[in-house]
């Protein structure tokens, strides 16, 4: 009969060591967190073969007193917290008080410190706990030498040395990032890896992520009552194959958590496809009686009282951030007053831009008039009247493109953010000039994210129908007649209408407004084809983005297609107007910039 027993302190020691120091990494965290909470403005890192060998970390923080030296190195010894309470609205990033213990425990810890006040420092060995005299300035030191040297079956699980300095490298990082107002240095083997002093918030984010994620990335700043959200977050363009540039802050500390990774995943859905991630860095403010930070051995995991507000807060703030489109960033404080539209630019009563930007510039002759009204209807995704009053089917040419000359800017406060068209390249690409130099827009790229958003607001109630004077006709395989006599409602619910033409042939006789010049047989192949492999409701409701995006993919204007100036400008002028117009459905930049400056520099000009 086994009989119960208290187990020796070494042992309860180690025990809590197996869940607290993992690795190099996770001594380095709790040392570098206990700094922080000393409220230290300079810490120093040396490491030593990937921190196995050694860590050694300085601070200049408040120090601990000779009588508090020994109860440091206890199992749940703290100053951080004495009541329940405490526990239930922790501020600080330490506060179980096991920490030291548990590194003491499985390597050989020695602590130096000196208090504030103090007439000198004093040194604690974590092995005998015997105190002695030292010197030293001020603030703490804790060095750990020979990791699991008394535990050599624990020691054979590490890794190499660069794998162990690359995870120490991580959580240095971490801390970096949180607390821009604190120098920080690392240095392993001898050789400083980072050296950041105090700095804002953008400024330590750029030295850490580096400057071309700063470029890429969308500030967010967010408020709603207790909850505050801050940060970078990347524009598609910037995603990565891994997870490793991620970065969620929650009340300073670094957490990884599966509401908060959902909220970003979700905000991200809608712009970014396939395999990809996003990087951001994020910092989620709130009372800390709002989260519990004491779920998780390493506190890596929180837990929300009001998750689902959380989840929201986050997910709207996100995508209220990727939405807005990077011209109606660079035009928000360009527009001063409403510009007076000439005879020569009509402005159809459908299109409403955000900002009240003019039309392109004057053209001349008779192409004014009826390139203009095309422009708009074409790159909409309406029917365009055709001579005679009758609209055409999906399948209208456009006029062949017209050489113009292009137009000097106007007065800088009413210029467009993506200026106005110059030429087309190669059927693919839109040239503009701006008052800041080049723009390239990716034509299909472009249209195919204003006609996603266009659909997205008219699918939740009845679309716009046009009928097509030729219905389309095409032929398909059995499963896909029997999709269409199984889904009609659905179909006819987004604004197709299709019926049987022969055994194994499909009429199409309209189509939503926004599609009309889609190739209608490949466009309804498609659509087929997913409802055959998902429930009709799942389609509609849990897909419907993706669908959408299919749909849009298959009605934007296409390569080769020659489009005329007043068609190009029509195009810029719908970006400006659309949100996430960056991106395309897939995650791809619509546009890019080329400043004058860049052109100068790759001409030479001036050198």
């Amino acid at each position: 009969m086994s009989v119960i027993h208290r187990l020796p302190d070494l042992l309860v020691n180690q025990i809590a060591a197996g869940e607290v120091v993992e690795r190099p990494a996770s001594v380095l965290k709790e040392v570098l967190e206990n700094a922080v909470d000393a409220g230290s403005r300079a810490i120093e890192v040396q490491l030593e073969q990937g921190g196995v060998r050694r860590i050694r970390v300085a601070d200049d923080g408040c120090g601990i007193e000779r009588e508090d030296l020994a109860l440091a190195l206890e199992r749940h010894a703290t100053s951080k917290i004495a009541s329940l309470d405490d526990l239930e609205r922790v501020g600080t990033m330490g506060f179980r008080g096991e920490a030291l213990a548990a590194i003491a425990a499985v390597a050989r810890t020695s602590i130096t410190s000196r208090a504030t006040g103090a007439a000198h420092a004093w040194r604690i060995d974590g092995d005998d706990r015997s105190l002695a005299p030292a010197a030293l300035n001020h603030g703490t030191v804790v060095d750990v030498a020979d990791l699991y040297y008394n535990t050599p079956a624990r020691r054979k699980f590490l890794k190499s040395e660069g794998t162990e300095f690359a995870h120490c490298d991580e959580m240095f990082r971490r801390v970096a990032l949180a607390r821009p107002d604190i120098a920080l240095q690392l240095a392993h083997n001898g050789r400083v890896s980072h050296r950041l002093p105090v700095a804002t918030p953008l400024a330590r984010v750029a030295a850490l992520m580096g400057d071309d994620f700063v470029a890429h990335a969308r500030e967010v700043e967010a408020e709603s009552g207790v909850l505050r959200l801050t940060g970078l977050a990347s524009l598609p363009a910037y995603s990565r194959a891994s997870r490793d540039a991620q970065y969620f802050f929650v009340n300073g500390r670094f957490v990884r958590d599966k509401l908060l990774t959902h909220a970003v995943r979700q905000a991200y859905a809608d712009i970014l496809h396939g395999a990809r991630h996003p990087a951001y860095v994020l910092f989620l403010t709130l009372d800390p009686a709002g989260v519990d930070v004491n779920v998780h051995p390493a506190k890596i995991e929180v837990r929300f009282r009001d998750s689902r507000a959380v989840h929201q807060f986050v997910f709207h703030a996100l995508t209220r951030a990727l939405a807005e489109s990077g011209a109606a960033l660079a035009g928000r404080e360009a527009v001063a007053e409403p510009a007076t539209p000439t005879a020569a630019t009509p402005a159809p009563a459908a299109a409403t831009p955000r900002a009240p930007y003019p039309s392109a510039p004057p053209v001349q002759g008779q192409l004014a008039m009826e390139s203009a009204s095309r422009a708009y209807y074409d790159f909409v995704g309406g029917v365009r009247p055709a001579a005679g009053g009758s609209a055409p089917g999906a399948g209208a040419i456009p006029a062949p493109a017209q050489a113009l000359a292009p137009r000097p800017l106007p007065s800088t406060e009413h210029a467009p953010p993506l200026g106005y068209a110059l030429a087309q390249l190669h059927g693919i690409y839109v040239l503009a000039q701006n008052e800041h130099g080049l723009v390239l827009v990716d034509m299909h790229a472009a249209h195919e994210r204003i006609l996603y958003e266009k659909l997205k607001t008219v699918i939740d109630g009845r679309p716009s129908v046009q009928r097509l004077l030729i219905p389309a006709v095409f032929g398909v395989s059995a499963r896909d007649m029997a999709a269409a006599e199984e889904h009609e409602e659905v179909l006819s619910r987004m604004g197709f209408e299709i019926a049987p033409a022969g055994p194994q042939e499909l009429a199409v006789r309209s189509v939503p407004a926004l599609l009309a010049n889609a190739p209608v047989a490949e466009l309804v192949r498609k659509l087929l084809e997913e409802l055959r492999e998902f429930p009709a409701t799942e389609v509609i409701t849990a897909r419907r983005n993706e669908l959408l995006a299919t749909m849009a993919c298959h009605g934007a204007v296409r390569a080769n297609r020659q489009l005329t100036v007043p068609e190009m400008n029509a195009l810029l002028r719908e970006m400006e107007a659309t949100e996430r117009a960056d991106q395309c459905n897939h995650g791809r930049p619509t546009w890019t910039q080329l400043s004058m400056q860049e052109l100068d520099r790759f001409f030479m000009r001036g050198q």
